[in-house]
């Protein structure tokens, strides 16, 4: 049987080398929510850190899983079986290329759209229907620059465009939880 719980997840890369990268934007996320929420990650299992706690009267699990990127589905499968979480009420939080910088889209589910760690989560899964809120990075000027262009901070006037869409994207991981997917598509998209 499944409980009521919410895993919110934000993909990044462990370490301090990858913290303030474009690949990181869903472990910035799930920072901001630790400090809005008081809900500190002081738990480690599965290969992920991970704190439980109340958004509102939702029972909520913050999770950064530290797998690296390509592998973020197997710490979260990990986790969503332990805490018996349904897979409709998982969320995901990850950077996309293919939105301008700061852009929010949320999607009830969909594809991998080229990127490694939903690809994980997809696959370990074995479904495309789990919830997702994307943050836009933009894209760097030549194709070839993809791999060096995520794993590199953000520039300086992009920073407070990241910081407000962070703040945003908090807003809309209290809506999904409290007004479900529609009204938030409806809303941000």
């Amino acid at each position: 049987m499944s409980s009521d719980m919410w895993l919110v997840a934000g993909l990044g890369n462990p370490g301090s080398g990858y913290e303030g990268n474009r690949h990181n934007t869903g472990f910035m996320l799930i920072d901001y929510l630790v400090e809005k929420f008081g809900i500190p990650l002081d738990k480690t299992k599965f290969n992920g850190v991970f704190g439980k706690g109340f958004l509102n009267k939702n029972s909520i699990l913050l999770v950064k899983p530290f797998s690296y990127m390509n592998m973020s589905g197997l710490p979260l499968r990990a986790l969503s079986d332990y805490f018996n979480v349904d897979v409709s009420r998982i969320i995901i939080a990850y950077d996309d290329l293919d939105l301008p910088t700061g852009q929010i889209r949320i999607r009830k589910k969909g594809g991998a759209g080229g990127h490694k760690g939903v690809k994980s989560i997809i696959e370990t899964f074995g479904t495309e229907n789990i919830g997702r809120i994307k943050i836009g990075i933009g894209r760097p000027e030549r194709r070839e620059q993809v791999v060096s262009y995520v794993l590199h901070d953000f520039e300086s006037h992009e920073k407070d465009i990241i910081k407000s869409s962070i703040e945003k994207a908090a807003g809309v991981v209290e809506d999904i939880i409290q007004k479900g997917y529609t009204v938030c598509m409806n809303n941000f998209n």
